[in-house]
């Protein structure tokens, strides 16, 4: 079962990532994580990522492909994975589609955990961090025992400027432009399945393992 999970940030998809792997057994391929454990590593690929991401510069398809490609065809995805963080676009997408063909494996689906934007924004503006020891919370879904301090050590909570929300609401129309041609590619291709994100939680993960269910 090789599947894709889509998503804008904030759409949760990390908490239900971690219940896919529990319940499927297979694992989950963060980009960001294989990024770098890569450079950490000191990979050839890695090392070559890193001479991009030390100049602040965006890592080239091939770079990025042939650092997925090593960590998709490591033994632990016999099974399968849940690719999440790539493609990110269509040149990728039919890259990756390559890469997978020549290994004898193919996308079986696309979850795309959708979530609507006001929602989003609620969730990615309420985020407040402690200076202190860098606990998280959200004055919505998870606030502190008392208003602007932290519960484990007491420390001040602040938020990040990144979660202001003229930056949060630009990053997420980027996003959303982004994300977009290649929902229209998956879905061409009869692999695209929409989750309703808004739900409960467990709502949430139950859609998602009827679909993954499905094509096992």
């Amino acid at each position: 079962m090789q599947a894709i999970f889509m998503g804008l940030p904030g759409a949760g998809k990390g908490t239900q990532a971690e219940r896919i792997v529990e319940e499927f057994q297979i694992p989950h391929i963060s980009t960001g994580d294989i990024f770098r454990a890569a450079m950490s590593e000191g990979t050839p690929l890695g090392l070559k990522a890193k001479e991009y991401v030390d100049k602040g510069q965006l890592v080239p398809d091939d770079v990025t492909i042939g650092i997925v490609s090593e960590r998709v065809s490591r033994p632990d995805t016999a099974s399968g994975f849940l690719l999440d963080g790539f493609p990110r676009t269509v040149a990728q997408a039919e890259a990756l589609d390559k890469v997978l063909k020549e290994m004898g494996k193919e996308i079986d689906v696309v979850i795309h955990l959708n979530v609507d934007r006001g929602l989003l924004l609620e969730r990615l503006t309420g985020r407040r961090i402690c200076r202190s020891c860098g606990s998280t919370y959200h004055v919505v879904f998870n606030p502190p025992k008392v208003e602007g301090q932290c519960d484990k050590c007491g420390g001040e909570l602040y938020q990040r400027a990144d979660d202001t929300v003229e930056t949060v609401a630009t990053r997420l129309d980027v996003n959303i432009k982004q994300q977009e041609p290649l929902l229209q590619f998956y879905a061409a291709k009869g692999l695209l399945r929409t989750v309703d994100g808004d739900a409960e939680i467990n709502e949430v993960f139950g859609q998602i393992s009827h679909i993954l269910r499905g094509v096992q």
